[in-house]
Parts: C-alpha cells; structure tokens; sequence
C-alpha cells in the first residue's frame, strides 16, 4: 500500500502552478498532468468510475457499504499550487527524526525555516520534515490535501469492516487563483456535505474564511514625445505609482492579522500610454469588502484630478464569500469534524482563516463545505513544510470521519 508520504512525494515532484494571466480552465494544461496520475491511481484501487473533465477537475466515487441511509459526503482538495513563487523542479528534502532548532534548506543557504518565525515545529520533535530545497515551494498546499484523501481511499477500499456511506472524492485546479470551483459540476458530484483538506496545523479546523473580491483599475494617459511633453504629458505609470503609494499603510496584509481585513496590490504592469493595477480585497463581513472597495474607487478618483487629460475604470470581480454564512445552517458538518478529531487522537482546534479554500465557493453553491487541516505550514514560498505524522493524522481523520457519519445517520 502506497502510504501519504509516498504519495506526497510523487505528487510534489509534477508543476502544477496556476497562472492568473491565463483565461483558460485550467489556466495551465500542466495541472492535467496530475490530474491524469491521480485517476490512475483511483482506478488502480478499484474505484471504477475515477475521470478527469476537460477542466482538468478529477471525480471519483467509493461506493456505500452500509444498509444505512447516510449523507453522501464530498471529499475535496486542488491540485495547482500558487503562482506567488516557483513550482518547476521541486526537490523534497525529509529531514527524519528533527531533534528541533533552524532548517537551513541546501539548495539556497540563504533560506532558513526558523523557529523564531514558525513556532509550529516546537510541535514536531521527533517527527520527520518536508521541505524544499530552498529554490522552489513544496506544493503541501495542497498537495498534502490530495496525497490525504488518496491514502484515506486506498485505507477505506483494504478495510471493508469500516462502514461509510457513498464517499465522492473532488480534485480541483486553478484553487490558488479563485477559479478552483468555477466549472465542478454539482450535478455530477451528487453531494450532500463536503470537506475540504486544506488547512494547516493538525487538530484544526476552520468553518470561516475571508470573503474576497479582485480588483482590475486600467489607466489611459496621455502619451506625447518626451521632448515636447511639457504640460502636456500624462505618463501612465506614474499614475499608477501615484495610486499605489496612497493605499492605506494599515489596511495591508504586512500590517493586519486576527479578523482585519486588508487592500493587497498583486500586479502593476503598464507603459507610458497605458497601466494596469490588480488588488486583491478581503475582509470577514461583506459590508468590509464594500468600504475598502469605495476606498479605493474614491481615492483613484482623487488621484486623477490631477491628470484632467487622463481616464480610468475600475472592476470588481467577486472571488468568494465567506462560508461561515451556510455553515450556521448546517452545525454536523462541523460538529462532526471535531468528533472526528477527537477520535484521531488531538485536540480539535476551530478558527477562521485569514485566505479562502474551495469550500468557500463550494458552500455558496450549495454544498456546505468546512476546511479540515492537510499538515502544511509557510504556504507559497519556499519555506513551505510539512511533517510526515501530520499527514498520518489527516489521514486518521478521515477515517473517522466518514465512521461518524455513519453512525449518526
């Protein structure tokens, strides 16, 4: 039996990062690449019906064993890894047995994991680490989430004593980049409650993320020959600097934690005739969202009174919502996770999460879905790490989860 760190390991070693400047689904055809592996995979143990759609999005099923009438339950977790930083030749280090102290990762001495900054692995002596080699992320988020649910499939298939209703497993792309849901057919899943495995420490689980919007500003100057511009020119660029040097200080991801909200400039790219800006905005309540995205429509508006001969336009683009709004209404699909990490052996711990998950989407489309922890820390960089027992213990988790659901139908 292939175990979660195998798995892992395989998995890591294929690029899979999404790209925001595509418009395709997925945005980068190299997320097929695994998504092709993972069906064989399925198909290898015995789940017959395992395919990948022309998304790239992978759905397999693992049948009933049980007279009960039991919800069926959705098991999700993305393929693509983020594109803040590069995902191409990813050598995993495991470091066995990690006596504590810094991990300075081989490839690039100039990285170092350390314990003043993750605090999380005075929780893993004597465990064994993953890392990276310091030139590329690692890909636990969320390929720890897939290596999880695989292992979780392959244990529920060899133990047919453990009684589950019908289990649906989803593997999506283009998470990283908002668009993880956008073309999962519903209909073809046939869920009823759902569960991402995308979070971090073991024990955790989260029932609220950000709710989230893109936002687009396109900006025309006035371009003219340098030599005879004066008083006539209205370099582009330098508008755009303009509007990103009057973003709120405080109201950045650098100066904000907890449940604050915050404006995020992500791209900034242009010439003297035109410029593009992209933000990201977040915040827990919608009204958040509203009063940082007239912030921002007020103040490029101020900015451009001094460039009368320039124009702007701003989009937003609705990303996903907070799915603490649907869970409310359906209290089992968390309580029934804290059960199950009790029986795992933790202490479950719930929180919010200061980023999205599929299961955002997936909630406000009508499957309620919470996000259980995949072991992963330092996301979307090159400190990235997650420790081997940790994945053992998201695998436990679902074992007992779907052995609660059972019982309790």
């Amino acid at each position: 039996m292939s175990t979660v760190t195998e798995r892992f390991l395989r998995y890591v070693a294929i690029d899979t990062q999404s790209d925001p400047r595509s418009s395709s689904q997925p945005s980068t055809v190299k997320q097929k690449n695994l998504g092709r592996l993972l069906v064989d995979e399925l198909l290898a143990i015995g789940l017959a019906d395992a395919h990948i759609d022309e998304h790239g999005n992978v759905y397999a099923t693992l049948p009933a064993n049980t007279d009960r009438k039991v919800p069926v339950i959705c098991l999700c977790a993305h393929m693509d890894t983020a594109p803040d930083f590069t995902g191409t030749g990813v050598r995993p280090r495991v470091v066995e047995n990690y006596r504590g102290g810094d991990i300075v990762l081989e490839g690039d001495p100039r990285q170092v994991i350390r314990v003043a900054e993750h605090p999380a692995l005075a929780d893993q002596i004597g465990n064994d680490i993953i890392t990276t080699d310091g030139t590329t992320l690692l890909g636990a988020d969320d390929k720890a989430g897939v290596a999880e649910i695989m292992a979780a499939a392959q244990i529920l298939i060899d133990s047919p004593e453990i009684r589950h209703g019908a289990i649906r497993l989803l593997f999506t792309t283009d998470e990283e980049i908002g668009r993880g849901v956008d073309k999962v057919d519903l209909a073809r899943l046939g869920a009823d409650f759902a569960y991402t495995l995308d979070g971090e420490s073991a024990g955790s689980i989260e029932n609220e993320t950000f709710s989230a919007d893109r936002v687009d500003i396109a900006i025309t100057g006035v371009a003219i020959h340098p030599g005879f511009a004066k008083d006539r020119m209205e370099n582009a660029v330098k508008i755009a600097a303009a509007i990103i040097a009057r973003l709120p200080a405080d109201a950045a991801p650098e100066r904000t934690s907890g449940r604050q909200g915050f404006v995020h400039p992500t791209d900034l790219s242009g010439s003297m005739e035109k410029a593009a800006i992209s933000l990201i905005v977040r915040d827990f309540e919608e009204a958040g969202l509203a009063e940082k995205e007239a912030m921002l429509e007020a103040l490029v508006g101020d900015v451009m009174k001094a460039y009368p001969g320039s124009s702007w336009r701003l989009t937003v683009t609705e990303q996903y919502r907070n799915m603490k709004v649907v869970l409310d209404r359906h209290p089992q699909v968390v309580e029934y996770a804290v059960e199950a990490v009790r029986r795992a052996g933790m202490e479950p711990v719930l929180g919010s999460v200061r980023g999205g998950t599929d299961g955002s989407r997936l909630s406000h489309m009508g499957l309620p879905c919470a996000n259980l922890f995949a072991g992963g820390h330092a996301f979307h960089s090159p400190l990235e790490w997650v420790s081997r027992q940790d994945m053992e213990k998201a695998v436990a988790t679902i074992v007992e989860l779907v052995k609660v659901w059972e019982e309790r139908a």
